[in-house]
């Protein structure tokens, strides 16, 4: 690869990151009264294992009081008997963000159209060492490997953005999340990110 070929591959990375920040309200398209309904209630409605209960609004105000970014924060990574991302690691951080939302203001709130919190827990690179590798350096079951960016150019066709929204719902054999639900929307596209720039940038030794 030319120097020339190289920065406008990077360049299309970059702008592939950047695009999913304005995308993400339309990759993840459900509401926040769908997600209750078809996952939070199955706690909330009952108040299971301490939830606070739809409707409740001490409850809710407790829970709350420090904020909706927090809120949202534990609900992603998970806190106490609740699971990371409910337990449906396939829903988005924006999905989440909706679903508090909605019992927050007892169904009031309009669904916001980005996340209140995607925190990170975890740099690109670590994860990709730690996770990610099993899979996407030898290219086990059809993963694209990390030095073979010809294998990740088809891959490309939706930007960026449609990398790390596979990687939210998973994808054939890679489970959502690359099987770890507590993994925020943020923490996949930075694997995400560090994967494709190192199969662009790879030079064999």
């Amino acid at each position: 690869m030319s120097k020339h070929q190289g920065i406008n591959t990077l360049s299309l990375i970059f702008m592939g990151v950047t695009s999913l920040f304005f995308s993400a309200a339309q990759a993840a398209d459900k509401t926040g009264q769908a997600v209750v309904q078809e996952v939070c209630a199955n706690c909330h409605a009952t108040g299971k294992d301490g939830a606070p209960k739809i409707g409740d609004v001490t409850a809710w105000t407790q829970h709350s009081k420090n904020g909706l970014i927090k809120l949202t924060e534990n609900a992603i990574a998970g806190i106490g008997k609740m699971p990371a991302h409910g337990g449906q690691s396939n829903l988005s951080d924006l999905e989440i963000s909706r679903a508090v939302a909605f019992m927050v203001s007892f169904g009031n709130a309009a669904d916001p159209k980005k996340p209140y919190a995607s925190p990170t827990s975890i740099t690109g690179e670590k994860l990709v060492q730690e996770r990610c590798v099993a899979c996407h350096e030898e290219g086990k079951e059809g993963a694209p490997r990390i030095d073979d960016f010809n294998a990740w150019k088809p891959r490309l066709q939706k930007g960026v953005d449609g990398l790390v929204q596979s990687a939210i719902t998973g994808h054939k054999a890679m489970p959502s999340r690359a099987g770890m639900a507590n993994l925020s929307d943020t923490d996949l596209r930075n694997a995400v990110t560090y994967l494709v720039v190192q199969s662009a940038t790879y030079k064999p030794k």
